[in-house]
């Protein structure tokens, strides 16, 4: 049997630009796509905090260093510039790879920069009380 397993995300990143005039997509700043091993042309969910919306897109490779996430062609209607959002991955993997399966999570701060040394997610329940 094989799982679909969550493979990774960056996680509260913001939206910088929305391109309602290009054909789809999300832009995201290579280096962003490099730590969160995200592929161009990958699938990717976005996932919009601040508007509560859901899409499924394809990664393109922004500028580096630039902190690009720009949103592209209709899902520019759900995702405007500010909002925050989770871009995330998932990974078919077999049966014997699940039980050790360990995703790549990178934290942004708000001009989507690598917060450093933060990797671990921590459950909800569980940051109430750290």
């Amino acid at each position: 049997m094989r799982r679909i397993l969550f493979k990774s995300k960056i996680h509260r990143a913001t939206v910088t630009q929305a391109d309602l005039d290009y054909e789809g997509s999300v832009t995201i700043d290579r280096d962003l796509l490099r730590a969160a091993d995200i592929l161009p042309f990958e699938k990717v969910a976005v996932w919009n905090v601040t508007q509560g919306t859901r899409l499924e897109t394809y990664a393109l490779e922004g500028e580096p260093g630039s902190g690009v996430i720009c949103i592209n062609g209709a899902a520019a209607h759900l995702n405007k510039p500010g909002d925050i959002v989770i871009l995330a991955t998932f990974a078919e993997v077999e049966e014997h790879e699940a039980t050790q399966w360990k995703p790549t999570v990178v934290f942004v701060d708000a001009k989507n920069r690598i917060i450093p040394g933060r990797a671990e997610e921590i459950p909800g329940p569980a940051r109430r009380s750290a």
